[in-house]
């Protein structure tokens, strides 16, 4: 199969990349800059989409970057950088003379309310009620095209964790040096996966007919995991403490309110659609996830 990626050239990407070509897929990224095997967003924007038989995308900017303040011009990066691709590569297949067979573009579980006691599946309604949860409407609409000669399908993501970027690569230093702990209470949901599981439930989504609509990419356990079970996690398998929380006043003057409460609250989110697709996961559990990472 030869899938396009966007995105491909992140940390996400590389990791599903790297999947991709060990199954014997051809794979060409699509990034912001020209490069060596990849085209650019505004050659696919002019010339159309190249033969394939998988697209994705992963493409948007870091949403929790510490240098980057929570302003109107950094909103709209945020927005651009996932709708605009999103239509791009969306109206290409559309326009396409001979459409992929799969179209898959991972959003965020942000789409659902946080909660500390309902649990989220992918019918469960959301996505209208704050400016991430808009996000992630407006990005998954984008995706929408028309007839039904390219299966359609939306993964959801939590909170990614892997040993080259994602989360980990902030959170790891101060459980290094004996400082981590919880973020405020500790008591706020958290949904995450592995990055070989979010690689691998793409993968399987490109590769298996029968996969439509939305899949939650979190691991099976991450409807019970709360930010403190995370940080007692790490701190296990560091051999270090995590005693000493991270205030939620420092958070919210760090991110600013919106991007905080996405630390500060979080959803109890299931993979029910996931698992029934027979996607069988290979860290479903987080000290297994974090071993791998930190070992």
């Amino acid at each position: 199969m030869r899938v396009l990626v966007g995105g491909g050239t992140g940390f996400v990407g590389r990791a599903l990349t790297q999947l991709l070509r060990s199954r014997g897929h051809e794979v060409t990224p699509i990034s912001r800059h020209p490069g060596k095997n990849r085209i650019t967003w505004d050659e696919l924007s002019r010339s159309g989409l190249p033969p394939c038989e998988g697209a994705v995308n992963l493409a948007g900017e870091n949403i929790l970057n510490p240098f980057r303040r929570w302003d109107e011009s950094f909103r709209q990066e945020v927005v651009a950088s996932r709708v605009e691709t999103t239509t791009i590569l969306a109206k290409a297949i559309a326009e396409a003379e001979r459409p992929p067979h799969a179209w898959v573009l991972v959003t965020g579980v942000a789409y659902y309310r946080p909660s500390h006691s309902t649990e989220y599946t992918e019918e469960s309604p959301g996505g209208d009620f704050d400016f991430l949860s808009r996000l992630v409407t407006h990005w998954e609409a984008a995706a929408k095209i028309p007839g039904d000669a390219t299966r359609q399908v939306i993964v959801r993501s939590g909170v990614v964790l892997g040993r080259d970027g994602g989360a980990i690569a902030q959170m790891v230093w101060p459980f290094r040096f004996g400082v981590g702990g919880p973020i405020a209470s500790g008591r706020q949901p958290f949904p995450w996966i592995h990055v070989a599981d979010l690689a691998g439930i793409v993968t399987h989504a490109l590769e298996r007919e029968g996969v439509s609509g939305v899949l939650n990419g979190v691991a099976p356990s991450a409807v019970v995991t709360t930010n403190g079970d995370f940080a007692q996690a790490m701190g296990s398998a560091l051999r270090r403490p995590a005693l000493l929380p991270l205030p939620g006043f420092a958070v919210s003057a760090i991110f600013g309110a919106e991007r905080g409460a996405m630390l500060l609250e979080g959803q109890r989110v299931v993979p029910k659609r996931t698992l029934e697709s027979n996607y069988c996961f290979a860290f479903p559990d987080l000290p297994s996830a974090l071993q791998d990472i930190l070992a």
